[in-house]
Formats: C-alpha cells, sequence, structure tokens
C-alpha cells in the first residue's frame, strides 16, 4: 500500500470537521473478480495531523486490483486512516453502485468521545 502522508494540523485546540469525497473509488469483487464502483466519503475530526490529499488519493488507488468486499474495505480504510493521523473522530461511509439490483452503504466509525452517532 502507498504511504498516506500527513501533515501538522494548525488549530489542534479546535474542533474542526474535515470531509473529503472519492466519487471515483473503485475495488473488485472477490468472488466474481468484477469491478466494484463507489462513493468513499471521509468525516473527521484531526487532533494534532490531517491527511495529505495527493497521497491520499494514490492510496486509494491501490485498491483498483485488490479482491475485496465492501465491509472489509470500508474498515480497512477507517483502519488506516486512523492510524496515519490518530484523529480525535473519523467516520468512514461508503456508498457503492448497483450491483443485481442491491446498493449498498457501509460506514464504519473511530469515536473515542462519541462525538457521531449512527
Amino acid at each position: 500500500m502507498n504511504k498516506i502522508e500527513v501533515f501538522e494540523n494548525k488549530y489542534p485546540d479546535r474542533d474542526y470537521y474535515i470531509t473529503h469525497v472519492n466519487e471515483e473509488f473503485t475495488s473488485m469483487c472477490p468472488k466474481t473478480g468484477l469491478p466494484d464502483f463507489g462513493v468513499i466519503t471521509i468525516n473527521y475530526v484531526p487532533d494534532k495531523l490531517c491527511l495529505e490529499l495527493k497521497a491520499l488519493k494514490y492510496y486509494f488507488l491501490e485498491f483498483r486490483n485488490k479482491g475485496i468486499f465492501y465491509e472489509a474495505v470500508t474498515n480497512q480504510i477507517l483502519d488506516d486512516l486512523c492510524s496515519a493521523c490518530k484523529p480525535r473522530f473519523m467516520e468512514i461511509i461508503g456508498k457503492f453502485t448497483i450491483r443485481g439490483g442491491i446498493h449498498s452503504t457501509v460506514k464504519a466509525i473511530y469515536d473515542p468521545s462519541n462525538r457521531g452517532k449512527f
């Protein structure tokens, strides 16, 4: 996986939300090998570090040829991004396109102080 880069938060004493949206997320179905398409939304409250966007873009590209279920990819993104920037709060929302008449949304949350709600 590409390294997720971070930079210093200039306002570490303030709670504020950052939202990043990747509208061109792709991965591969581990059962069929067919491509899966979706929108990944990252909402987080930074602590001392923020996510750097160019590296984040290349991180997402690593999933293009990876066979992984929706639930796993959403939770892996949460784990990887939390590990990199150690936020106060983070949620990852994966909205995946219709396959067989069903569309899926998966939300994974890191919330040690109960800032967010399902």
